[in-house]
């Protein structure tokens, strides 16, 4: 009995020095990629603030930041992935949505699009996008080094309140602007007849995105409100189960 109480014990050492080298292994890692990513914000942040002040216009400002942004805003699925192996306790399908949709404005529509790109509503949701990575980014590179300013906590957790409506406003506007271009175009979309035999029409496809936002900027908007009452507030917060 002894003998096997002894090798119990053993096993549970070993299982628990995995679990603490995984660990840190993960908290090495979302270090690294949290202060890698702030970097990459702060650079288009300074590339945007030096191309207006060097033109005095936000014309061209989008194509001279493209590439930039293109990539760190990709690279932003590695969170999906972070969320899939549980070494972030978020939902999966909550970051899935907000990461794909800021893809799916870069490439699918400002990128592709070139007649928008100088449009004030892309400006709008870039300065947005911008000013809330910075400030999320550098919020978790703080937060895993145990030492967190309170004006990054603070304004985490308040300048949301404006900058997710105006982001908002400014993809939709986006968006709206690029219809009639897409139409005209026929861009991403298929006809019949075809070798596949599907028909699909990319002009109503953007329609029927600008309205799922009706449904899903209330439940985000709101998740973070309750964030903010969680974490600036300490009030425990029940999730109703659907």
């Amino acid at each position: 009995m002894a003998s096997s109480e002894e090798d119990g014990t053993v096993e549970e050492k070993e299982n628990n020095n995995k679990k603490r080298t995984i660990s840190t292994l993960a908290t090495a890692w979302l270090t690294f990629y949290n202060i890698a990513m702030t970097a990459g914000w702060l650079v288009l942040a300074m590339a945007m603030m030096r191309f207006y002040i060097q033109k005095g216009t936000h014309k061209g400002l989008y194509r001279s930041i493209a590439r930039t942004l293109k990539f760190f805003q990709t690279f932003a699925l590695v969170e999906v992935g972070h969320c899939a192996i549980g070494i972030v306790r978020t939902s999966v399908i909550v970051t899935g949505v907000q990461v794909c949709s800021r893809i799916f404005m870069v490439w699918f529509i400002t990128n592709s699009i070139r007649q928008i790109q100088s449009e004030e509503s892309v400006i709008l949701f870039l300065v947005v996008w911008t000013v809330t990575e910075i400030t999320r980014y550098s919020y978790y590179t703080f937060n895993l080094l145990h030492h967190l300013p309170y004006f990054i906590k603070w304004a985490r957790y308040n300048l949301f309140i404006v900058l997710y409506p105006l982001g908002v406003v400014g993809e939709l506007m986006t968006i709206y602007a690029a219809l009639p271009f897409v139409r005209r175009s026929g861009m991403y979309s298929m006809r019949l007849p075809n070798v596949y035999n599907v028909s699909f029409d990319y002009y109503y496809c953007l329609i029927v995105v600008m309205l799922s936002y009706i449904p899903l900027f209330p439940q985000l908007y709101f998740h973070m409100l309750r964030q903010r009452r969680k974490v600036l507030h300490g009030e425990v917060i029940v999730e109703k189960d659907d």
